[in-house]
């Protein structure tokens, strides 16, 4: 069978309107910004109106966004940079495993808390203090989780946006935060962090000078990417209402037709999270992927790692035979509907 789908894993194609201007990217944007001469002076002004295009639909100041060619760096240098000796780190069993690595360096110090999510997902910040430093994940990217109490009582606050993009805002009173490009159907390998002007932020990594970034980012890939977040907004305006309707679509037919199986609660409308008793979540990945069809799997989602996915895990939910579909833009009600045959008769097959 050949790919029917375009692609059901977290990672989106390169946007049509970064990707036809490749080539004049690379053309126009070889030249360190940074230097002097008429090139570099072109090179800058790109530069400067690519931060600009990402303030205004990251609804941050141009002067406080900072971009990086490793997005994960960006959970140590936004939390790490907030805290300090009295500073006590609030996340939750949910989080991302960047968060928990940070939060494992400071162990032994009692400076970390970690909060147990509802079963919906829900995460309870109520009880923080003026020196808690707290995680809010703005949408988990394996369950699609929203965290609606966003009015937190603390001195500080670090936001994960790496799952939720441009789809949902900040909170008022956010210190430092963090997205990944691709989910703006972005470039791969270009995060953009934003520290606050409001924020007593220091930089934790060893550095001489202003710096935030110890090193270059790719300008041609920074445009690629301001041009694709421009585009992608202007698509969820049109697309926002058909991705909800098929999430329904998606959840109603598991629920109908696919016995003893396991939803993960519904939030973000573009994730679906489904595990399904009896059956061996790599051998259904495998399998679907030979029918032509691409999802994830597991918190990791690789082909290395395998292992249960430590949200579903904490939240009660059954972990055996995990899929995650992700429903890009260009994803078609009809594409799906012959997707959900095959995951039915593919969960069928494994069984017997």
């Amino acid at each position: 069978m050949v790919s029917i789908t375009p692609n059901f894993q977290s990672e989106p194609r390169l946007h049509e309107a970064a990707r036809l201007a490749l080539p004049h990217i690379f053309e126009a944007a070889w030249p360190d910004p940074t230097k002097l001469g008429t090139d570099a002076k072109s090179a800058a002004v790109l530069l400067n109106e690519s931060k600009e295009t990402f303030a205004g639909h990251l609804k941050v100041r141009s002067d406080e966004i900072n971009f990086l060619g490793e997005p994960n760096l960006g959970f140590y240098l936004g939390i790490s940079g907030l805290m300090s000796p009295t500073t006590r780190l609030v996340y939750s069993n949910i989080d991302r495993m960047e968060v928990f690595a940070v939060a494992e360096s400071l162990s032994g110090t009692n400076q970390t808390l970690q909060l147990k999510a509802s079963e919906k997902g829900e995460v309870n910040y109520e009880n923080l203090s003026a020196n808690d430093l707290p995680v809010l994940q703005l949408c988990n990217r394996e369950t699609g989780t929203i965290q609606k109490q966003r009015e937190l009582k603390s001195g500080s606050i670090f936001v994960d946006a790496t799952a939720s993009g441009v789809r949902i805002p900040l909170p008022e009173k956010w210190s430092t935060a963090l997205w990944d490009s691709t989910t703006w159907a972005g470039p791969s390998g270009l995060g953009i962090l934003a520290v606050s002007k409001r924020a007593d932020w220091k930089n934790p990594l060893p550095h001489l000078d202003n710096r935030i970034n110890p090193g270059p980012t790719s300008l041609p890939l920074i445009v690629a990417s301001a041009l694709a977040i421009d585009s992608w907004v202007a698509d969820e305006k049109n697309l926002a209402a058909k991705i909800a309707a098929i999430n329904l679509d998606i959840r109603n037919f598991i629920t109908n037709n696919i016995p003893d199986c396991d939803l993960a609660p519904h939030g973000a409308d573009h994730l679906v999270s489904a595990s399904f008793l009896y059956v061996n979540a790599e051998q259904l990945v495998t399998t679907l992927s030979d029918k032509g069809y691409a999802v994830d799997s597991g918190s990791a989602c690789s082909a290395t790692n395998m292992q249960p996915s430590h949200v579903l895990a904490a939240l009660g939910v059954l972990t055996q035979g995990n899929i995650r579909l992700t429903i890009h833009h260009a994803t078609t009600f009809e594409e799906v509907k012959v997707f959900l045959e095959v995951l039915k008769t593919t969960v069928e097959e494994l069984r017997d």
